[in-house]
């Protein structure tokens, strides 16, 4: 699956593969680097991190799977209201 992905380790420590869109860098974040933000729609459903490589703000769309492997592993999360 691009993007991201979930590795476990023998102490339940949970890294989370990542890649940067700016620099290319790809790297292993633990789960309180991410950020989870869950809108009403797939177009407002991201998760977020810093790029330790390059030091950009990375926003990445989310779908179902990985809304379920960052929720699983730890992520915190954002639940995003509508105001309507």
């Amino acid at each position: 699956m691009p993007g991201i992905s979930r590795q476990v380790s023998a102490v339940q420590s949970v890294l989370f593969k990542a890649a940067c869109p700016n620099c290319r860098a790809r790297f292993e974040l633990a789960a309180g680097a991410l950020r989870l933000a869950i809108g009403a729609s797939r177009r407002t459903t991201f998760y977020s991190f810093t790029c330790p490589e390059c030091g950009s703000a990375v926003r990445k769309p989310a779908g179902e799977r990985i809304v379920e492997l960052l929720t699983g592993g730890g992520v915190r999360t954002l639940r995003l209201h509508s105001t309507v």
